[in-house]
């Protein structure tokens, strides 16, 4: 069987080419999970900070998003 061998700036290219082929036809999919994976991190620093700060009533809440609205 004969063996191929690449040179490290080849292999890069060639992985180089190969991703971007897959990001350019799944560019959809890809948004999706950053799209998600930014969420999930948001979320993780809000739930962070409201550890260290005081509780608030929905009446509260409801009165900040209404006056917003």
């Amino acid at each position: 069987m004969e063996q191929i061998v690449f040179d490290e700036s080849r292999l890069k290219d060639v992985l180089k080419t190969a991703l971007i082929e897959v990001l350019e036809e799944r560019r959809a999919l890809f948004s999706e999970l950053f799209t998600e994976a930014l969420e999930d991190i948001a979320l993780i620093h809000a739930s962070k900070e409201g550890e260290t700060t005081k509780a608030t009533s929905k009446e509260e809440i409801y009165r900040i998003i209404e006056a917003k609205a």
